[in-house]
């Protein structure tokens, strides 16, 4: 206590008492401040997130159809290895059928002329 300020007792009652809703004050909730850029922010979260889903949704897009992609060049190799085989035995079938034709007119020949000779 300070004697040289005559304080009474009242006075620092009145003191305490002040100083007690100062330290009550503190913890009181404060009102709040609107952002003024908050229904902005909202929108650009908005559109960054709308951006975002878009890409994914684009990446995810490309990714399947690489996979369809690969899958009808996979098919395609097969059909032309089919046809390619196809026209391969048909090609060894032509060879062989000229071969057996050219053999039977060999023969006929012969025949022919075995013939004339006997006359």
């Amino acid at each position: 206590m300070n004697e040289t300020q005559n304080t009474g007792f009242a006075e620092r009652l009145k003191t305490a008492a002040e100083a007690k809703k100062a330290l009550l004050a503190k913890f009181r909730p404060k009102p709040t401040v609107v952002d003024p850029l908050a229904s902005e922010r909202v929108a650009m979260r908005a559109a960054a997130l709308t951006q975002t889903r878009a890409d994914h949704a684009a990446a995810k897009a490309a990714v399947k159809q690489a996979a369809a992609d690969a899958q009808e060049a996979v098919r395609q190799a097969q059909a032309d290895a089919e046809a390619a085989d196809l026209d391969a035995r048909r090609g060894v079938r032509k060879e062989r059928k000229a071969l057996t034709k050219a053999e039977a007119k060999t023969k006929r020949d012969a025949r022919y002329a075995a013939r004339k000779a006997r006359q």
